[in-house]
C-alpha cells in the first residue's frame, strides 16, 4: 500500500483566497499552465514531508504541539514572481514581502521538530511563496512575468493565526485536506 504524502503549511483565510482566485483568474489570459490551483489549495508551505505512515506523523505531530510558542503575526502578500526560465517558468506564485522575521522564525521552528523527528533537512534556503500556476504549458502573446509587475502592485495583508498539516489526495479537487491545526498564540 502507497504512503499518503503530506506537507505542513500556513492555510490563507477565505479573502486572500478569493483575492489570489481573481489574480489566477487575470493571469490566465497570459499564460497556460497544466495546474492552476484550487483557490481553497492555495497556501504557503513550510515543509515538504512526502510519505510518511502514521506511526511517523503522531510523533511529529506531537512534537510540533510541544514546539508551538510562536506568536500569531501579520504578512503581507504583494508581488508575482515566478521559479525557472522567465519565458518559460515552471511555477507562477505570489509573494511574501521580503524579510518577515516571525514567518522564517516559524518555518525554522517546524523545519526543526521535523529534523527532529527525522525528516531530512532542506538544502535550500526558505522562499516563502504561494503558488498560483505550475506546470508551463504555453504562453499567450508577448507579455512575460516580469512585463506583468505593473498589473499585480495591489497587496494583501493577513494574520497568520494557525499551520496545519495537510494530506494531498491527488486525484481529488481540492486536493489538500488538513489532518492537523495548531493554532498560534494570540498574546491575549
Amino acid at each position: 500500500m502507497q504512503l499518503p504524502h503530506y506537507f505542513i503549511a500556513v492555510p490563507l483565510n477565505k479573502e486572500c483566497q478569493q483575492w489570489l482566485s481573481s489574480w489566477q483568474e487575470k493571469l490566465k489570459q497570459y499564460f497556460s499552465y497544466k495546474v492552476w490551483p484550487d483557490p481553497l489549495d492555495l497556501h504557503i508551505t513550510l515543509k515538504f514531508l512526502g510519505p510518511v505512515s502514521n506511526e511517523v506523523l503522531q510523533p511529529l505531530i506531537q512534537q510540533l504541539r510541544n514546539q508551538n510558542t510562536s506568536f500569531a503575526f501579520n504578512i503581507s502578500i504583494q508581488s508575482l514572481g515566478m521559479f525557472g526560465n522567465p519565458r518559460k517558468p515552471r511555477v507562477l506564485w505570489a509573494g511574501i514581502e521580503e524579510n518577515n522575521e516571525e514567518l522564517s522564525k516559524l518555518q525554522k521552528k517546524v523545519e526543526f521538530a521535523c529534523k527532529e523527528q527525522g525528516f531530512k533537512a532542506e538544502n535550500r534556503p526558505y522562499r516563502p511563496h504561494i503558488t498560483l500556476g505550475k506546470k508551463w504549458l504555453e504562453q499567450k502573446g508577448e507579455r512575460t512575468v516580469t512585463s506583468l509587475h505593473e498589473n499585480f502592485q495591489d497587496r494583501m495583508n493577513m494574520i497568520v493565526d494557525a499551520f496545519v498539516i495537510f494530506q494531498i489526495h491527488p486525484s481529488k479537487s481540492p486536493k489538500y485536506e488538513v489532518v492537523e491545526l495548531f493554532y498560534l498564540n494570540r498574546g491575549d
